[in-house]
Parts: C-alpha cells; structure tokens; sequence
C-alpha cells in the first residue's frame, strides 16, 4: 500500500497592516486584543477594504511557483461558528481563487521530486485560542492577518517527503520576503491530507489540522498510515476522521469523525468587488522578483564554488545567505568564506544579528589566507568580539605583533620538531604526505599558535628534502 499525501499551508503574509483593514498585522509580541477595530471584529456597519500590499506578495510566491495568476478572481464568505471568529464567517476565495497550478521542486534522500500545486488563494486569518487549566481565552490580535493558501495536489508520497517539501518551501518564502514563515509563531502552518491507495485507487482520507513544525509533520503523517494501516490489516473500514496533534505526548487526538465534509455555505462576499490582476501590475512584480534560492545556489556554484549542500544551509536563512555573498565578494579565495560562516560564526550569531561585519570577517579570512595569522588565533579574535572584548582590526593587529616570522627561529622550530619525530619524517620520505600536516601541528602547537603556518609548513618542506 502506497501513502498518498496533499498538503494545505496556510502562510501570513509579512504586511504592516491586517488584510481588510488599517490594524498593524505583527500581533505576536503585542498585548492580547489591543489590535482589532469594527472591521476584523466583523461589528455591524464596518466595510473591509483590501491590502494592496498582500496582493503583491502572494503575486510574489505565485511567480516563484510557476502559477497561472487569474485575471480576475473573487472573495466568498466561509460561514462557521467557532470562539475564536468573531464575525461567523472568514473571508477567502474558493470559486475563482487568485492563482492556479504550478510546481515546486525539492530533494529528498538525495532524488529531485516535484509537487504540483492545484491553487493558491488569499484568505483571512483568525484569532488565537489560549488554554488554560481552568477555562479558554480569547486574542482577536489575529483575527484579519493576510494568509496566502497554498494548496497541493496528492502528489507526495512519505512523511519525509512532506517534510522536505516544506523546509524548502519556507526557505522559498524567506528569500521572496513575503513571509518570516516562523512556524512556532504560527506564521507557517500545514493541514496535511493522507490516505493510503489499495491496488492503484484513493482510500479514505485521514485529516491532521494545524502542524506547526517540520517535526510534526513528519511525526502525525507517519501517525496517521499507521493509524489506517492497521485498519486495512485487519480487515475494518476506515473512517474519515479530522486529526489534531498533541506535541507533547507525540500522538493524534480526534477532533471530530464526518461521513461528509462541513457545509460551510460558502457565498461570494458582497462587500468586496472581484479583484482584477491586470498585465502591467503582475509585470511590475515580476521585475521586482528577488533572485530564487535555487538561481542563488547555481550561481554560487558557478561564481564561488559552493557545493549544493553547504548553499542550502546558507539559504535557510536569508541575512545568513547575505552575510556570505558580501564576505565571499571581499576576499581572494571565496569558497573560503563557506567554512568561517557555517562552522566559525554561527555559534556566535544570535536572533537579532552577526556579532561582527561581513567586512571584519573577510579580514580575518584574509589575513588567514595570507598567512600573516594562524586559523586558531582568528578563532580566538572571533570569540573575543562574540564576547565584546575588542575590535576585529585592534585584535588582529596585536595577534600579527605577536606572531614568530622569524627565519631563524623558524628554521630552528622545524628542525627541534623533526628530530623529535623521526617515525612522521620516515613516513613522509615513504610517502605518506599527510604526515607533514602532522608535523605542521606540532610544530604550531610548540610555538603555542604563534607561527606562520604557512612558512613553516615550507621550511619543514625543505628540511625534509635534504
């Protein structure tokens, strides 16, 4: 039996204000309903008005898919009652969504596979539940937030596939700027739809609402198969049933079981006119589009040498990608940069930012490449700005000061560290080329990090040859 998987995500666009009203949309750290107004609290007499802004961004990730973008499409009134909606209704398009069709490409274990994308619609968010032990609070903070819905057809196959997909999608969303796509905040969430195929045809859908991690997602879908697997095993019929996922106990619980889908009574909205995408406007995004991250990681490929996986890491998050590119661009040697970002920096980079400039950092590379500075120092420099202790160019300045270029005393170093190892000299005279690293090391490390390795490497060369 073949698992047979679509996906439905759900991500908030990254606008200054609400979709159909003047309400700032970055609810997350603000006091809870201190952000609503007659208009997202659905009070009679209040007319919504739609965000310009959210149009050109979910345009963005529709020209990122390949989609057909509607000429006109419109805006229906999803009717249901839930606490956390205060107008009965969420305002969505379902008839003539903005875009159709499409494909996102990823890899998964190391093979290309691509998902087809059935639509992609605008649609209002809605609040935000908190539970407690005794009793449930409402934020209507959230209540009107753009979303862009993107809806995929069943074309994934495993858990580890939808789990891919989505990382690279976020990463798609990031470099588009139309979304921070935090999960744990809710800017990023997925209904996942799975149903195992008998002999070639569709089973029974299984629902699992509101994933709000890649963890998750992997997690409850492989959940769900084995939910539906064990049922078909032993011979029983399986029921259509709306799955949530309990994070902390790492299992589903049941929302509700339905022989039909809700009839939500959905009607166009009266109070909004169709939206009309005409050809000059969706040409003004498309020459606004930023560079792809797949366009981004030929290039580096092809202007610095980046192999596919270290780019990819570099893409997850964008001001990382930027710091590398103006690193690379400022020293001789830029696959060089690869290693110092991921390896160096990262442990040092917090939430907010670097704790130095690219600027600083490419001097460091430099000075390393050059020779002038032992990679261990640079390090040190490194943790020493983390920790606000000095200046990349005060420090690098001292470090150069105390590094031993000495001829003689280099010469010396060599040959006091060959004659302690003659067992590395026979090898290296054998052969055995990684044997001068060896040599190089101790040599470093009896000069305590303080010689050039680069020239000693050289004067240990020559001495080996004679």
């Amino acid at each position: 039996m073949d698992a047979v998987i679509g996906l439905e995500i759900h991500v908030q666009l990254l606008t200054r204000t609400k979709l159909f009203c003047p309400c700032r949309a970055d609810y997350f750290a603000a006091p809870p309903n201190t952000l609503t107004c007659p208009v997202c609290l659905g009070l009679p007499g209040a007319l919504p008005v739609l965000n310009k802004r959210a149009v050109e961004l979910a345009l963005r990730v529709a020209l990122a898919l390949g989609a057909q973008v509607q000429e006109v499409s419109h805006f229906d009134r999803k009717n249901y009652f839930y606490p956390d909606l205060p107008k009965g209704y969420q305002i969505t398009q379902r008839e003539i969504p903005l875009a159709t069709g499409g494909t996102l490409s990823f890899k998964v274990e190391g093979q290309k596979k691509t998902v087809r994308i059935r639509e992609m619609h605008l649609e209002e968010d809605a609040g935000k539940l908190i539970h407690t032990e005794s009793k449930t609070l409402i934020d209507f903070n959230r209540c009107g937030v753009p979303l862009v819905e993107i809806v995929t057809e069943p074309d994934l196959r495993s858990p580890r596939e939808a789990r891919e997909f989505l990382r690279t999608l976020r990463t798609l969303l990031r470099h588009l700027g139309v979304s921070n796509a935090d999960m744990e905040k809710g800017e990023l969430r997925c209904d996942a739809n799975v149903s195992l195929s008998v002999d070639g045809g569709m089973g029974t859908k299984t629902e699992i609402k509101n994933l709000n991690s890649f963890r998750a997602v992997e997690k409850a879908l492989s959940a769900a198969i084995e939910y539906q697997w064990e049922r078909l095993s032993r011979g029983e019929r399986v029921e259509q049933v709306t799955f949530g996922w309990d994070d902390s106990r790492d299992e589903l619980v049941v929302q509700r079981v339905k022989e039909e889908a809700h009839d939500y009574r959905y009607f166009p909205d009266p109070d909004l006119v169709p939206l009309v995408i005409s050809r000059e406007w969706l040409e003004e995004v498309r020459a606004r589009m930023p560079e792809l991250p797949w366009e981004r990681v030929a290039r580096w490929a092809r202007e610095y040498g980046v192999p596919e996986r270290e780019a990819e890491a570099l893409l997850a998050e964008p001001a990382r990608a930027a710091f590398f590119e103006e690193v690379a661009k400022a020293i001789p040697n830029p696959k060089a940069a690869v290693g110092w970002v991921l390896s160096e920096l990262l442990p040092y980079w917090t939430d907010e930012e670097p704790p130095l400039s690219p600027a600083d950092l490419a001097l460091l590379i430099r000075k390393v490449e050059e020779g002038t500075l032992p990679r261990n120092k640079a390090k040190e420099i490194l943790e020493q700005v983390a920790k606000k202790e000095g200046t990349v160019p005060e420090l690098v300045r001292a470090a150069e000061g105390s590094v031993l270029r000495d001829e003689e005393g280099l010469r010396a170093l060599a040959a006091e560290v060959l004659a302690a190892h003659p067992q590395a000299v026979a090898d290296y005279r054998q052969g055995k080329i990684q044997a001068l690293g060896f040599l190089v090391g101790q040599a470093m490390k009896k000069a305590q990090g303080r010689a050039d390795p680069k020239r000693l490497a050289q004067i240990l060369q020559e001495l080996l040859r004679e």
